[in-house]
């Protein structure tokens, strides 16, 4: 396990009972919940970051495309639909 740090935190009355009874459904400590909380909270921000990443490069890319896509519903869905039509 990692050498842990000691951190004192002020919750509310409310966050301490959902903190009791989330560690008490999971069978861990409540340090532990805290601990997955931050680590959720870190991968969450962490994929949103990538997303953005990934939308700005297809705002760049604009130019490269001759037209405007264009699309309709049903062109989403004709592979899917084609597995069926036996």
């Amino acid at each position: 396990m990692a050498a842990m740090v000691r951190k004192q935190i002020y919750i509310s009355e409310r966050q301490k009972a959902l903190l009791k009874r989330l560690a008490e459904q999971r069978g861990v400590s409540q340090a532990e919940v805290v601990r997955q909380a931050i680590d959720h909270e870190f991968a969450r921000a962490e994929a949103w970051e990538e997303a953005k990443r990934f939308m700005r490069s297809l705002d760049e890319r604009t130019g490269e495309f001759k037209e405007p896509l264009r699309w309709r519903r049903e062109d989403a869905y004709e592979e899917r639909l084609s597995r069926y039509d036996r």
